[in-house]
């Protein structure tokens, strides 16, 4: 039998048996679930899939349609809600989404993943990681301040990775390739720019938007691009590692043009004509460039609104030194990056804003006894130094150094549920966190890890074993507060888990289950 119900004023038709999750999900609404699997059943454990009907809120998996029904979906109020289910299972939950190396990198390089990959010495992969996040990463692999390698935890122990020497050794093997690698690029958006600045915040932008599928044209002044990088010495950056780096952007589609200055072979109206946009990224203003630029000053930089990065002039964007000092390469290019978001979504038509940062929850300071749980299962060798310092590192070098990585990221960061809609509804980690308790690891025969921090207790692994009627299975344990997923009469949990180990794992929504390889597959 089918009938009529109304889903955020849009009427739907829907039949016997069917819940309002599936009904809303016809609909194309995005209503969040941790505890459902449709092979599973509605489990209603997690309750973040809330919908408002009859004056109440109800777990939109386990609860009917029936004809009639008035239900809200994506009101304020039903967001708030969901967003409080979700706040609240990161009062327990202990572990890091992202690492802390990968949180301190302005570029947001993933720094466990690329280290993971020279581990297993998959150099083509790392250089696709490394180019993804780093322009110019052949620079960046010298020159950067590296406070990714502050926040390293292995530094607490016996020293952190060498992070920066190993994006060295990526991009050094890289340029030895007879074409260097490029990162992905997105189809042409059929719209143009024009950035007028070649130095560091410049050339990240440019970077940016190019992948993003603009065509983009880059002045300088100068005969020579890179601004400030031209003046390192050369046993610092040698020049092959510059023009190398250079060398990409026209092959990324940037039209490059040295030797046009700003308000003597060019204008500001002129450029705003023939574009669709323009970045400034100058270096530092003096007071009497501000007619030439065209652009006004608020002190000694120029105007620009700090959350758009958008001038007082129409189309026209600034970033970098012209707009407040930055000293430290990195982030200046974090900031041509940021520049760039703005820019490709005023030509997208999109609300214009910088881009947020991921969401990650996060575990703070280890103690001796949980630090020792990640060496279990890393390398146990000191930091590695090259034998060559000026050549860096040899292939043998950087494995062994990778190698040292304690991989304190999630292994489902990326693919984590929780984390997902953690971003999309804004939660809070640490709304209704107390003191958390101590992290643990459990190392299971077969190559799954078993986090008890991570657990919702959301029910879909035991509720597979069960579906697959495994031998032992899994089950909950205790009562209240204190339960517990574990395998019957306190086995290992890998030996619960003979059939549908991979299965498990690759439903469950926080990471909670994982292979200790992430490229492994089980039957």
């Amino acid at each position: 039998m089918s009938f009529t119900l109304t889903i955020d004023g849009r009427p739907v038709q829907a039949t016997e048996g069917e819940s309002l999750l599936q009904v809303a999900r016809r609909l194309g609404l995005d209503i969040p679930t941790l505890c459902y699997l449709e092979k599973c059943g509605p489990l209603n454990t997690c309750l973040v899939c809330l919908v408002k009907t009859d004056g109440r809120m109800v777990p939109s998996c386990g609860t009917p349609a029936r004809p009639g029904m008035i239900v809200e979906s994506e009101t304020e109020e039903v967001h708030a809600a969901r967003r409080t289910a979700l706040e609240l299972l990161f009062s327990d939950h202990v572990g890091d989404c992202l690492s802390p190396c990968h949180r301190l990198c302005p570029l947001g390089l993933n720094i466990p993943v690329m280290l993971r990959q020279i581990e297993a010495q998959q150099t083509q992969a790392a250089i696709l990681t490394v180019r993804q996040a780093l322009p110019l990463a052949g620079v960046l692999g010298r020159l950067c301040h590296h406070p990714c390698e502050q926040g390293c935890r292995r530094g607490n122990w016996d020293g952190p990775a060498a992070i920066r020497d190993l994006e060295r050794f990526v991009t050094d093997r890289d340029r030895e390739q007879p074409q260097p690698s490029l990162p992905p690029q997105q189809p042409p958006s059929g719209r143009s720019l024009v950035i007028v600045g070649a130095g560091p915040t410049g050339l990240a932008a440019a970077h940016a938007l190019a992948r993003a599928g603009h065509a983009v044209t880059l002045l300088d002044r100068h005969a020579q691009l890179g601004g400030t990088l031209r003046g390192v010495p050369e046993s610092d950056l040698p020049a092959v590692v510059l023009e190398a780096e250079l060398a990409l952007l026209p092959r990324l589609g940037i039209a490059l043009q040295p030797g046009v200055e700003l308000g003597r072979h060019v204008t500001l109206p002129e450029l705003a004509e023939r574009f669709d946009a323009v970045l400034l990224t100058v270096g530092e203003v003096a007071p009497a460039d501000a007619p030439t630029l065209g652009v006004p000053l608020a002190g000694a930089n120029l105007k620009t609104d700090p959350n758009t990065c958008q001038t007082p002039v129409p189309k026209t964007f600034a970033a970098g030194a012209a707009v407040k000092p930055v000293k430290q390469l990195v982030r200046a290019m974090s900031e041509g990056r940021a520049a760039a978001e703005c820019v490709d979504r005023s030509l997208r038509g999109q609300p214009v804003c910088r881009p947020e940062k991921p969401f990650s929850s996060v575990m703070g300071r280890l103690d001796p006894a949980e630090l020792r749980q990640f060496l279990l299962a890393t390398s146990s060798a000191s930091r590695v130094s090259p034998c060559d310092r000026c050549a860096g590192f040899s292939p043998p070098e950087a494995t062994c150094e990778a190698a040292r990585c304690l991989h304190c990221d999630c292994r489902s960061s990326g693919n984590c549920v929780l984390q997902h809609y953690a971003q999309v509804y804004g939660a809070d980690a640490n709304r209704f966190r107390a003191d958390r308790r101590p992290f643990e690891q459990h190392l299971q025969p077969g190559g799954v890890i078993f986090e008890p921090g991570k657990c919702i207790r959301c029910g879909i692994c035991v509720k597979l074993t069960e579906l697959a009627a495994e031998p032992l299975g899994l089950t909950f344990v205790g009562r209240g507060f204190d339960v517990q997923l574990a395998a019957p009469m306190n086995r290992a949990i890998a030996e619960g888990l003979q059939k549908v180990a991979e299965e498990c794992v690759q439903q469950c929504p926080t990471g909670a289950l994982a292979f200790a390889d992430p490229s492994a597959s089980r039957a």
